[in-house]
């Protein structure tokens, strides 16, 4: 009996101990659970209760690793949720382009017999009826500012889409280490044994391969094709270089198995004028004004370290704010530097719109109800920022909120190529573009990349005049694209100078450059 006795108390013991274990383990989860969300509330300022769609509506693949690009999927955790949802379409094509990079990306069978038919010089040589693999490609070179790379890469994407070609992108620049790779199981970055990659740099407009060259020297018809073509896009582009849109052309262009392009311009409008590209394009966006906003999401994730600037920034000047403004300045003028009437305009800009309060006066009163609002400011001075600091240090607002004036870095001059600079250069980008509104300087491709990625319609400092005070001095844009700042002159079939922005409902004039360049508007009533 004493046997069973002490069995039985010894059962009841260990069911005590592991009933005790579970509840532990129990609370201890709840608790690490509990902890984590404040944690991560308290970090990214975002609302728990509200679900976050890491893969922006299916614009995203789940197939890579979360460690290896944070920012792929963390970024709707710093972003208030969309209004502009990706069509169905646009995210079939992006799947579908993925396949095809894989299969006939760098170091695949399909790649290496396309590059055969680039050794040699044989320049002669007519591809019009030769095999050269399954696969056509389009090189995408490096130029010029941080800015105009973004711009012009979502370009040339948005053509491989339209065309069926691969984008191959240069990488002697920065470019791995300022973005993750976009497609999943094979890489973007053009091989650096790649047959042309001497070459490339020396490509202009007078190289016999560009295409208005050829065009004017007559050199290419359905039964001359060459190996491969350079497409010259830059702000100097002639009248038969802005032809590449152009039915016509297409048609030769699309015979050619490589293409190489320098482009330091948006030049997405201008794809909207060839009718084939123009039905394949509304399909694709709907909402004409979202091309960049979605490539750009879709294309561009900073890197661990890029990410990393953006986050610390964030959470120590942003989360916290009942309200945020970016103020982004670039100054174009022979002589750079600190100006008295740029600083006039931007404030004059930021309290007209009340973007932000004006200072008090001694018979104002103020409002109990202090709101804390966040500005962040980015420019190569920081003499707009500091001055913007001491004027609301200096004195209270008119509405008893309170203003605080960041700037991440003021370098002075533009140092591009250079990997650090370039970096902070996408981190300011970044932050810019996670503001609740936004101002930007007239023209400036930095702007374009930060108002757009960030889906918002800024408020676009005019270019002062002769060193004067614009006035007014900003305007609201009514779209968040880019502006295509030297858009074609001339029709496909004439030679007659035309008004571009006169011919569809949905393509204007730029509001900031005073009716120069062309940009996507959103129009419901336009019939294609």
């Amino acid at each position: 009996m004493k046997s069973l006795w002490g069995l039985s108390m010894m059962m009841k013991l260990m069911i005590t101990v592991f009933t005790c274990l579970v509840l532990c383990s129990v609370m201890l989860v709840t608790f690490s659970d509990v902890f984590r969300h404040q944690l991560l509330g308290a970090t990214v300022n975002v609302d728990l209760k509200e679900p976050k769609d890491k893969l922006l509506g299916g614009l995203l693949t789940a197939d890579f690793d979360e460690d290896s690009c944070l920012s792929r999927y963390q970024s709707s955790l710093y972003r208030k949720s969309s209004p502009y949802k990706p069509s169905e379409y646009l995210v079939s094509k992006l799947r579908s382009y993925e396949m095809v990079h894989k299969r006939c990306g760098p170091g695949t069978h399909a790649y290496k017999e396309a590059t055969k038919n680039l050794h040699g010089h044989d320049d002669n040589k007519n591809y019009a009826n030769k095999t050269v693999g399954e696969c056509k490609y389009i090189v995408w070179v490096a130029v010029y500012g941080l800015g105009n790379r973004m711009l012009t890469l979502a370009s040339v994407f948005l053509y491989a889409l339209l065309t069926d070609r691969v984008v191959l992108v240069d990488q002697s620049k920065d470019t791995s280490d300022l973005f993750c790779e976009p497609f999943p199981g094979t890489s973007w970055l053009l091989p650096r044994d790649f047959p042309l990659t001497r070459q490339i740099d020396g490509y202009n407009k007078e190289y016999l391969r560009c295409y208005g060259t050829m065009l004017n020297n007559h050199a290419i018809n359905s039964t001359l094709i060459p190996q491969h073509m350079y497409l010259h896009i830059l702000h100097d582009s002639r009248d038969e270089d802005k032809m590449f849109f152009c039915p016509k052309d297409q048609a030769l262009i699309d015979k050619v198995p490589w293409l190489i392009v320098k482009a330091n311009v948006y030049f997405v409008p201008s794809l909207w004028f060839n009718p084939s590209f123009r039905t394949e394009l509304v399909k694709l966006f709907p909402q004409k004004e979202t091309v960049f906003y979605h490539l750009a999401r879709y294309l561009f994730h900073p890197t661990n370290q890029v990410w990393g600037m953006v986050t610390r920034s964030y959470d120590a000047y942003l989360s916290r704010a009942d309200q945020t403004l970016g103020i982004q300045v670039r100054v174009f003028s022979r002589r750079a530097g600190y100006f008295r009437h740029v600083m006039d305009q931007i404030v004059a800009c930021t309290q007209r719109e009340r973007l932000l309060p004006e200072l008090a006066t001694p018979l104002t009163n103020a409002s109990r109800s202090k709101k804390l609002n966040a500005v962040l400011v980015t420019s190569l001075y920081p003499e707009y920022s500091n001055n913007l600091k001491d004027m609301y240090w200096e004195r209270p607002t008119s509405t008893g909120d309170v203003v605080q004036v960041y700037q991440p870095s003021g370098e002075r001059f533009q140092q591009t190529d250079k990997k650090l600079h370039d970096q902070k250069a996408l981190a300011e980008m970044y932050l810019l573009s996670l503001t609740d509104n936004i101002v930007t300087s007239a023209g400036s491709t930095f702007g374009y990349v930060a108002h757009s990625l960030g889906g918002l319609k800024p408020w676009l400092l005019y270019r002062p005049v002769r060193g004067r005070t614009p006035d007014p001095p900003c305007v609201r844009a009514v779209s968040m694209e880019p502006c295509y700042l030297t858009s074609p002159s001339h029709g496909c079939e004439t030679r007659k100078r035309i008004d571009l922005a006169t011919i569809f409902p949905f393509v204007r004039h730029c509001e900031d450059l005073w009716h120069e360049g062309v940009k996507l508007f959103d129009d419901t009533k336009d019939e294609l």
